[in-house]
């Protein structure tokens, strides 16, 4: 042990300050959110030094997973919500990788301003994702959005967007697609630059469709890739905030789990800090079973991960 330390002390030492900050800045506060999905902790008996007030709330097991689970509409109809969030959460991710390899295969092609286009289709990625939901959220106005204007000059309905209906979940996956095209297309252009050309070429002799290079050459030569930003797609997406709640707010209609945590979190008479890290706690659960599940799922395709 002396020997090993003398020889990778310097390695240890310069990890060591990660590592602290990692356990202050996260492995800390996930040990306290998950205690309290045991307790019913609230603003009003939770410790307050100014106050000089003391906790007083109690541990009761696993009574909020019960609460939760159980598809109460007082605890934020865990299932329907959980529905929503899956659909959200696989239709961008879908819309990603679908236009983003479609883009990224036109510009992986030798075209005149090409760079221009690149520029051009990184731009929503570049803006900040918050001024990008003010404008979307004033485009997506129904009296005065220029969306609605457009419809209406060409004689088709124009709904209410970020009302009360299912529209509002279509109002945040079409600005959330937008959003996020440009990593997924970034990402799958430099994949595509690194399939050889070779393969093509001895596809293409071989009397290979267009369709055929596509299945056969380009799909494999992506799949590390693909299989990475997916997962990576999936997990964002469905953790993801500002998008939804910059543009419709504590809508019940686009509601999804990690923003009704922040509902009960942070607005009400009273805060439910253990309904809300309850949630949390349910989120965190079902993105490990799922990168579980895919990353066993890629090891039986021969992927290493």
């Amino acid at each position: 042990m002396r020997r090993f330390l003398d020889r990778y002390w310097y390695a240890y030492a310069m990890v060591l300050p990660v590592v602290v900050v990692i356990a202050v800045l996260v492995l800390y506060p996930l040990a306290q959110g998950v205690f309290f999905t045991f307790t019913n902790i609230n603003e009003g008996n939770i410790a307050n030094p100014i106050l000089d007030r003391p906790a007083t709330y109690d541990v009761v097991g696993f009574k909020n997973y019960l609460n939760v689970l159980s598809g109460g509409e007082s605890f934020g109809a865990f299932w329907s919500t959980l529905v929503r969030t899956l659909i959200w959460t696989f239709s961008c991710v879908f819309l990603h990788y679908t236009i983003g390899l479609g883009l990224a295969m036109l510009l992986n092609r030798q075209v005149r301003g090409r760079a221009l286009y690149r520029v051009m289709l990184i731009l929503p990625w570049a803006v900040p994702a918050f001024i990008s939901a003010f404008a979307w959220k004033y485009m997506f106005n129904a009296q005065y959005g220029i969306i609605n204007q457009l419809l209406r000059s060409v004689g088709l309905p124009d709904p209410v967007w970020l009302g009360q209906s299912n529209w509002a979940l279509v109002s945040v996956i079409i600005v959330n697609v937008w959003l996020g095209v440009p990593f997924m297309m970034v990402a799958l252009l430099g994949g595509l630059q690194s399939i050889p050309g070779d393969l093509y070429e001895a596809a293409e002799m071989d009397g290979a469709t267009p369709w055929q290079r596509f299945r056969h050459v380009t799909l494999p030569g992506l799949r590390s890739v693909s299989s990475t930003v997916v997962l990576l797609g999936i997990i964002w997406t469905f953790n993801m905030f500002p998008v939804i709640y910059l543009i419709a707010g504590p809508n019940p209609n686009a509601r999804i789990l990690v923003t009704y945590a922040f509902e009960r979190f942070f607005s009400g008479a009273s805060r439910d800090y253990a309904i809300a890290s309850t949630y949390g706690v349910l989120i965190l659960s079902v993105l490990l079973v799922f990168a579980t599940i895919y990353r066993r799922a890629l090891r039986k395709q021969g992927e290493v991960w």
